[in-house]
């Protein structure tokens, strides 16, 4: 056990995973030429959250696979309003859950029980 509090998936979502996918998203939008208002509009926050997803100061508390980060690149391109951006964030999560990549992050980030089964990722689908 580690030194965390116990939280549940969906908190680790909220709280590591959301931001985590945010801070890719906007460095990937940056990198396609998209301007830093643009991106706040289009991941439906504040110019200043993108600037701290930017400059590695949000969003940094966990590291996604390989495979996750290739998915946010490819999500990315279609994010172009709020519904492809919420459906491309659920996309990602549900590829998060399906890989069982959720349960590595919530076993980095809380107090999970020894006998914790991947059956977590069961939630998520």
């Amino acid at each position: 056990m580690s030194n965390h509090v116990f939280l549940q998936p969906q908190e680790v979502e909220s709280l590591y995973i959301i931001p985590a996918l945010r801070k890719h998203f906007a460095v990937e939008m940056k990198k396609n030429g998209l301007k830093q208002k643009q991106i706040a509009s289009l991941l439906c926050i504040e110019d200043a959250a993108v600037s701290q997803y930017l400059n590695d100061k949000r969003g940094n508390k966990i590291k996604l696979s390989k495979d996750t980060l290739n998915e946010v690149s490819k999500s990315t391109i279609g994010i172009r309003d709020k519904a492809s951006f919420l459906r491309e964030t659920q996309r990602i999560l549900r590829f998060i859950g399906d890989t069982g990549e959720i349960c590595k992050i919530h076993k980095q980030v809380s107090d999970v029980p020894e006998d914790c089964t991947p059956v977590l990722a069961q939630c998520f689908k």
